[in-house]
């Protein structure tokens, strides 16, 4: 096929030859190009309409409160976790306290340790409730939770009282004079009036005696404090203690003392060895009790239990 076209500029008549081929391409390009616009103008118009339906609208306004209320959910659940962490590590360590105050007591008390096992779980049981179970809200558990702490101070501050009262009452018991002063021998003079074995004479014997083995052990009867370790007229190698609460106890011709003024001394420790220093007529123990400065009877309290 031929073109004929006529250029003004020039004056010249001009022509394109064009074959078959070519003018099959070109005219599909004519129908494709204006399909082409078309359908994009009409996706474009469809799109913004879209956009702007009030349906769509509202669709998105609501997804973007939901999220808002996801975020906030998810927040208030951490806050939540934490607090709870924060209040469980509380718990845990006055557990461990309550733990270890109940190991002292039953040890102080002497209770059964395997009644009282506070590295095991308290004995529970029972039938299984018919009643239908229910679950517990996060703030109802949070208010128990807080209610459980407020419990388990309130035993431990009992608890600590309690320990106090019975270390108390343990101390008291460890400074009253009771038990004999020595581990072998027998009672040779008792408290009271009696004949004298130097002067023959009737006196008052302000002690009981213990007579046994020269060199054997005299032991303290009480907690308290050595005042006096050294020679005494009439008692020889004398060692007095001071247990507190009035009372004192005196330990007389004794071979040698083991103490110095000023010790520190446990029930049951040895204090000198028997001998027959001072006013003696043979190895033994010159044991006298004294509440606050006046001697008494000794006897009840080497008998006490």
């Amino acid at each position: 096929m031929n073109i004929v076209f006529l250029s003004h500029s020039k004056g010249h008549v001009g022509s394109v030859n064009i074959d078959r081929k070519k003018l099959i391409i070109i005219s599909i390009l004519a129908l494709i190009i204006p399909a082409a616009m078309i359908y994009a103008s009409y996706h474009w118009g469809h799109s913004s309409q879209q956009n702007s339906d009030p349906a769509n609208i509202a669709m998105q306004i609501e997804l973007a409160s939901q999220r808002k209320e996801l975020n906030h959910v998810v927040s208030e659940a951490d806050r939540h976790m934490n607090a709870l962490s924060k209040q469980l590590g509380k718990m845990q360590a006055r557990v461990i306290r309550l733990d270890a105050l109940g190991r002292r007591l039953t040890k102080i008390a002497k209770l059964d340790k395997g009644e009282f096992d506070f590295d095991k779980q308290p004995a529970q049981g029972g039938p299984a409730s018919s009643e239908s179970l229910q679950s517990v809200s996060v703030p109802d558990f949070l208010q128990q939770l807080e209610g459980l702490s407020r419990q388990l101070d309130s035993r431990g501050e009992q608890l600590s009282v309690l320990e106090t009262m019975m270390m108390s009452n343990k101390l008291q018991k460890e400074v009253i004079p009771k038990g004999r002063p020595i581990t072998k021998g027998w009672m040779s003079s008792y408290y009271g009036m009696r004949t004298d074995p130097f002067s023959g004479k009737r006196e008052h014997h302000k002690g009981v005696d213990f007579a046994g083995k020269e060199g054997s052990s005299v032991n303290v009867v009480a907690s308290g404090v050595v005042t006096w370790a050294s020679e005494r007229y009439g008692y020889g190698n004398m060692v007095e203690v001071n247990h507190g609460n009035g009372y004192t106890t005196r330990y007389g011709h004794n071979k040698k003392i083991l103490v110095k003024i000023g010790d520190k001394v446990v029930k049951g420790d040895k204090l000198a060895l028997m001998g027959s220093t001072g006013r003696s007529t043979g190895p033994h123990v010159h044991f006298e009790v004294l509440k606050n400065g006046r001697n008494v009877n000794p006897t009840k309290y080497v008998n006490a239990r």
